[in-house]
């Protein structure tokens, strides 16, 4: 569970058929490359991670709506500070080999980032 002032970093990807496999594949890439480099304490800490995959809906607030033929990817990660956020894009440029791929699948798709976003309602 999220704290007050833990800072989120969000990226949302919706994509054509095409581009899917990529997506699953980069995001197998990314989260193997998060488990060897990440920081679990410390002002640097990832709190959470995921990774989650769903087909876009015609209306995304009836789950019975029609499928658009697109698929959405939503990589939620929270960190300790601020500082963890910093580190993480530090770390992407210098290490994660799938970086440049990423940034042009990104490109590919709708593609929406948030980098930093402090926490400030939750519940439970």
């Amino acid at each position: 569970m999220a704290k007050n002032n833990e800072v989120r970093f969000v990226v949302t990807s919706i994509c054509p058929a095409d581009q899917v496999a990529e997506g699953d594949r980069l995001y197998k890439s990314h989260i193997d490359w998060m488990k060897e480099t990440h920081h679990r304490e410390g002002p640097n800490a990832l709190i959470s991670y995921d990774v989650s995959k769903a087909s876009e809906l015609s209306d995304p607030f009836n789950l019975s709506s029609k499928p658009t033929g697109n698929t959405v990817f939503v990589l939620t990660e929270v960190y300790g500070s601020d500082a963890g956020v910093v580190d993480h894009f530090k770390q992407a440029e210098a290490s994660w080999k799938d970086f440049p791929a990423w940034k042009a699948w990104t490109g590919k798709c709708k593609t929406t980032k948030v980098g930093a976003a402090k926490v400030f309602n939750m519940l439970w």
